[in-house]
């Protein structure tokens, strides 16, 4: 393996830090490109720390092998509000399509989840037409907190991952008074920052692993059932027409 570029993330230390080895993960038959991971987060404020959070794992999950892309909610209309055609929702969508793993990166406000996350969420169906957005991909989670330690939004958002037939791996962040752990836009050094790391780590693993289990993982009786159901209807419709 090439050695990753660290000189963006000077908070790494070279001799513990180790990029996933696709090698002892990938299954053979793996399409080989890199793994491609969808970052959301959950606020609009110009100093977002739920956003420098996303940021800061986009950067890890690179030097990990990751393709990343980082959704802007900017201008993301409120769900129902306006047609699935509409740009936002469009690029949402298709983002997510294009994606392997995500990670959710949510502010904690009145003890949940922001709305703007949420939003993002709810514009994603379990199904668009035969594609699956999120079915069997992975998901991360991660908060930032004003105040004292919390797991509140994680928790939320492990409960819509697991709606959304996803696999959220068991490690996750969560930042206390996030004012005191970021300057200029990073990450402060410390046991926070390691954490967000490790997340990193977990999720770059699992999706090595899942990415070509993902179709075995997540086939299901029920849907199995309910898909013959609906060919027997189609032949008795095409019968009953001639």
């Amino acid at each position: 393996m090439a050695t990753p570029d660290l000189s963006d993330l000077p908070n790494l230390d070279p001799e513990s830090f180790r990029a996933p080895d696709p090698s002892n993960l990938a299954l053979e038959g793996d399409p080989g490109h890199p793994p491609r991971i969808l970052l959301l987060y959950g606020s609009l404020r110009e100093s977002s720390y739920s956003r420098f959070a996303a940021e800061e794992a986009a950067r890890l999950l690179q030097v990990m092998g990751c393709e990343t892309r980082l959704f802007d909610p900017r201008d993301l209309p409120l769900p129902d509000s306006v047609k699935e055609t509409h740009p936002k929702v469009a690029e949402l969508r298709e983002l997510a399509t294009w994606s392997e793993g995500m990670v959710w990166s949510s502010p904690e406000r009145h003890g949940a989840m922001t709305g703007i996350m949420k939003t993002q969420i709810d514009w994603l169906p379990l199904s668009m037409g035969g594609v699956r957005p999120t079915q069997g991909k992975t998901l991360a989670v991660m908060q930032v907190s004003g105040g004292s330690q919390s797991f509140n939004a994680v928790n939320q958002m492990r409960i819509l991952g697991r709606w959304m037939r996803m696999v959220t791996i068991p490690n996750q962040s969560s930042v206390p008074k996030a004012w005191m752990q970021f300057e200029k836009g990073r990450m402060k050094p410390g046991s926070l920052y390691n954490r967000i790391v490790d997340v990193c780590e977990e999720l770059t693993r699992f999706t090595w692993m899942i990415r070509t289990r993902s179709d075995g993982l997540t086939d299901r009786y029920s849907e199995r059932v309910e898909s013959a159901e609906k060919a027997r209807a189609r032949i008795n419709a095409s019968a009953n027409q001639t």
